[in-house]
């Protein structure tokens, strides 16, 4: 998934797939959440096997990756 908000920055980029983790905490009380939503993603996606992971660039936005693995 991309978006093209404000970005993460490079030293949050692994904190915020922790639960309750935001990236600023203005963002709860300006747009709500409870920062568990990359942390469900992510117990998901390992319980899969799988891999979670995000790339971001300050001022133009983050995009957030996954892998699963395939069994032929």
């Amino acid at each position: 998934m991309k978006d093209q908000g404000r970005g993460i920055p490079p030293e949050k980029l692994e904190v915020i797939f922790e639960p309750f983790e935001q990236v600023d905490a203005a963002d709860f009380r300006h747009k709500g959440g409870t920062g568990l939503g990359l942390g469900i993603c992510q117990s998901i996606v390992k319980a899969h096997g799988g891999r979670i992971w995000a790339t971001s660039s300050l001022g133009q936005g983050s995009s957030f990756f996954f892998t699963l693995p395939y069994k032929a």
